[in-house]
C-alpha cells in the first residue's frame, strides 16, 4: 500500500515494515512532531475492516483512559483517515515474547523470570478484564517487552470472530460451549508451561487431538462439558467420552499424544525450586470448567507470586 519513504501526512515519514495480516500492515515511522519512531498500523480500506478498526480505536481510548501509568498495556498515540485507510498510531515496543523465545533457542526459561513474567501478564488481563473487556487471543507473539521492568498486551492481531489461537485455545471454546473471561486465563497457564519448558504445550492443529492432548496432559475432561458439546464438535464424544484414539486422524497423532507427560511431570522436569507453587497454580489456571478456573485477579495472589522465594 505504501512504500518505505513515503509520507503518512506531514507528520509521519515511513521508515521500515514491521509486518502485516488481512487487516493491512504495521509500519516504523518517524514522528516529526513528537521527535520519536512509532507503529503505525494501517488498516486496508474495506468498510468491514474500517468499521473493526474504529472498534479498536474505542477500546485502546479506554484502555488508555484507565491505564495511568501506560504500563500494562500499548498506548494509543494518535489516529487518522489517510487516502481511506483508518491509520493507528501506537509507541513503539520492543520485540514480543515469542521472540525472546527463539532467541534463548526455544530453551527453558529460569524461573524467577517466569514468575515476574507471569505477574506482569497477569496484571494486565486482570485491568482488562475489570474493564470488562477480553483479549481473546493471547499469545507470545502478542506479548511485548518494554524493559526488565514491564511488559504489554498489544492489539495489533487481526479482528476475527475466531477465539484464541490454536495452540492456547481453551476447552469450552474448541467444544462449542461459549467464551469469556476464563478463556484468557487458560492461554496465561499455557504461556508460562511454554516459559519453562521452552515449547508450546499442545502442538497441534486438529481439534480432536487437541482435546487428547488436554486430557493426557491435565487428566478427564468433565462429563458435563462433553455433554453440551455443540454440533460442530459432538463429534468428538462418544459414549460419553473423548472418541480416543478410536477417532484419531493418523497412527502418528496417536504417538504425539502417547509422548506428553503429566503436567506436574512436565513441570518438574525443568523447574527444581518452586516447582510444587507453579504447579498449583497452572492446575488453577488450567482447570477445564472455565467456572471453575482461577481469575485472573485471583491467579496473582497466589503463593507462587506471594510467597518469598529464593533467588537462583
Amino acid at each position: 500500500m505504501f512504500a518505505i519513504g513515503d509520507n503518512l501526512t506531514s507528520r509521519y515519514k515511513i521508515h521500515s515494515k514491521m509486518g502485516e495480516g488481512t487487516f493491512g500492515q504495521v509500519l516504523e515511522c518517524w514522528d516529526r512532531e513528537r521527535k520519536e519512531m512509532v507503529a503505525v498500523k494501517i488498516v486496508r480500506g474495506i468498510k468491514k475492516y474500517r468499521e473493526a478498526a474504529m472498534i479498536e480505536i474505542d477500546v485502546l481510548q479506554q484502555l488508555g483512559k484507565n491505564d495511568r501509568g501506560g504500563h500494562r498495556c500499548v498506548q494509543l498515540r494518535n489516529w487518522f483517515d489517510y487516502r481511506n485507510h483508518i491509520c493507528i498510531v501506537f509507541e513503539k515496543l520492543g520485540p514480543s515474547l515469542y521472540d525472546f523465545l527463539r532467541k534463548n533457542n526455544y530453551r527453558s526459561f529460569p524461573i524467577d523470570l517466569v514468575r515476574e513474567i507471569g505477574r506482569q501478564l497477569l496484571d494486565c488481563v486482570a485491568f482488562m478484564h475489570d474493564l470488562r473487556l477480553i483479549h481473546t487471543d493471547l499469545k507470545p507473539e502478542n506479548i511485548l517487552l518494554v524493559s526488565s521492568d514491564y511488559d504489554k498486551v498489544p492489539d495489533y492481531r487481526d479482528q476475527t470472530y475466531i477465539v484464541s489461537t490454536r495452540h492456547y485455545r481453551a476447552p469450552e471454546v474448541i467444544l462449542g460451549l461459549g467464551w469469556s473471561y476464563p478463556c484468557d486465563v487458560w492461554s496465561i497457564g499455557c504461556i508460562l508451561v511454554e516459559l519453562c519448558t521452552g515449547e508450546a504445550l499442545f502442538q497441534t492443529h486438529e481439534n480432536l487431538e487437541h482435546l487428547a492432548m488436554m486430557e493426557r496432559v491435565l487428566g478427564p475432561l468433565p462429563l458435563h462439558m462433553l455433554k453440551r458439546a455443540d454440533r460442530h464438535a459432538e463429534k468428538y464424544v462418544r459414549r460419553g467420552k473423548l472418541d480416543w484414539p478410536e477417532g484419531a486422524a493418523s497412527r502418528e497423532s496417536v504417538r504425539a499424544v502417547m509422548k506428553l507427560p503429566r503436567l506436574q511431570n512436565l513441570i518438574m522436569q525443568h523447574v527444581d525450586h518452586s516447582a510444587g507453587d507453579l504447579i498449583h497454580l497452572l492446575q488453577g489456571l488450567l482447570r477445564y470448567d472455565p467456572l471453575e478456573r482461577l481469575t485472573a485477579r485471583a491467579a496473582l495472589r497466589h503463593s507462587f507470586f506471594t510467597r518469598e522465594h529464593p533467588r537462583r
